[in-house]
């Protein structure tokens, strides 16, 4: 069992002993959250923590995460890149082609503001799971995580990843040993909600889908709050690539369909989808529906475990 003030005390000591100075990628989510702080507390104003709002992040995320790095007083900087990104996205519909083209472009943006910085490091939230799923020689590769099968071959940073052995239930106990308010914060895809587009992930697609993606996570959260249910590890909402047959009045109409994701693991190699009753789900249903009815009109849950599932659809 993991001693999270031990890990963290070792971690503190092995990274304060690297020369240089080092650029961090925040994304918000908890990997990225723990390990900019943890390297926060080992280089001290030697770290730059760079939260890139690359056009698919949640619904207010980048005043959040903007918010968190000020309280927890790490040097940082807000980038906006949602033009670069979506210039860079633009007519890509392969996940891995996602993966690997949203990876290299972190490393674009980084090495440009770590040349500033005068950095030599990248420090990066890697967990277990994410190169475990993004293969080797000996592995097959499940996905491509952008922080591993989407770094470019040739890069300037030299890597620190201090959760690399650790799973995820592993690094919400040395959140919650940090102090973080995002300790039991959704898991969030390096990629975000890129991958949660399925198909060419437009700006207008995009909107849609972090729109669905806050609706459900709030009215999931209602629910565990009320008692209704039990609060799944993670849960999400997808735009599917078809639209169907709906009605509008009393007009037939076309409209996208959107699948809500809700499961239970522990470390994130395997999970089984979360019993949410029907109350919920029609409420999800009808707030998203509703929200977008010049856009959504189909709505439906998804009862994949993984495996033989993934998590994410993508």
């Amino acid at each position: 069992m993991l001693d999270a003030e031990k890990f963290i005390e070792e971690q503190i000591e092995k990274i304060s002993e690297i020369d240089g100075k080092a650029v961090v990628g925040c994304s918000g989510g908890v990997d990225s959250t723990v390990a900019t702080v943890i390297a926060g507390k080992a280089m001290g104003d030697r770290l730059l923590a760079l939260y890139v709002d690359t056009g698919y992040m949640r619904k207010n995320e980048t005043d959040k995460i903007d918010d968190i790095l000020e309280h927890m007083g790490i040097n940082h900087k807000v980038i906006d890149a949602k033009d670069e990104f979506y210039e860079a996205m633009g007519g890509v519909v392969d996940p891995e082609e996602k993966r690997k083209i949203i990876g290299n472009k972190f490393i674009e943006v980084f090495e440009r503001y770590a040349e500033e910085f005068d950095a030599d490091h990248l420090v990066q939230g890697t967990i277990a799971p994410d190169w475990i799923e993004s293969g080797d020689e000996e592995r097959d590769t499940i996905k491509s995580h952008h922080n591993v099968g989407g770094l470019p071959e040739k890069m300037n940073l030299k890597l620190i990843e201090p959760l690399r052995d650790l799973y995820k239930d592993e690094v919400r106990k040395v959140a919650r040993e940090l102090g973080l308010p995002t300790s039991e914060k959704q898991p969030f895809p390096g990629p975000g909600l890129a991958i949660r587009v399925i198909g060419e992930a437009t700006p207008e697609k995009t909107e849609i889908v972090r729109e669905a993606c806050a609706i459900t996570e709030e009215e999931i959260d209602k629910a565990v709050e009320n008692g209704e249910i039990e609060r799944p590890w993670q849960y999400f909402a997808v735009l599917l690539p078809v639209k169907t047959v709906g009605v509008q009045g009393d007009k037939r109409a076309y409209g996208h369909t959107v699948a809500v994701r809700a499961v239970q693991s522990l470390d994130a190699m395997s999970a089984s989808f979360s019993k949410i009753s029907s109350e919920v789900l029609e409420r999800i249903s009808t707030r998203i529906t509703n929200k977008m009815k010049d856009k959504v009109n189909r709505v439906v849950y998804d009862v994949t475990n993984k495996p033989p599932g993934t998590i994410e659809w993508e």
